[in-house]
């Protein structure tokens, strides 16, 4: 399952992370059923102090290019400094192909 092995790397490479969570939004968008093609990354952790937001995309870009090879379509990420975290993930837009 494509969700197990983003939320494997996700945990490996940030062991010490305040906050993390996987969300397949794929359900949201124009896919068949039972697709993992769409997927919300959230990250709270210290590890992003100093990186301004395009590196911290870079990162997990780089953590996942496997994936982004294999099927995902769309990552929304969302990672936060300690400092920076608001306590929740903001929700998706609706897809304006959505079934």
């Amino acid at each position: 399952m494509m969700q197990e092995k983003i939320e494997k790397k996700v945990l490996e490479r940030f062991p010490e992370a305040l906050y993390r969570s996987v969300d397949n939004e794929s359900h949201g968008h124009q896919v068949p059923q039972g697709s993992e093609t769409h997927f919300k990354v959230c990250v709270v952790d210290a590890a992003f102090e100093g990186m301004n937001r395009v590196r911290r995309h870079q990162l997990i870009y780089q953590l996942l290019a496997e994936e982004l090879t294999q099927g995902v379509h769309a990552l929304a990420l969302h990672l936060h400094t300690p400092q920076e975290w608001q306590g929740q993930a903001p929700q998706s837009p609706p897809c304006q192909h959505a079934r």
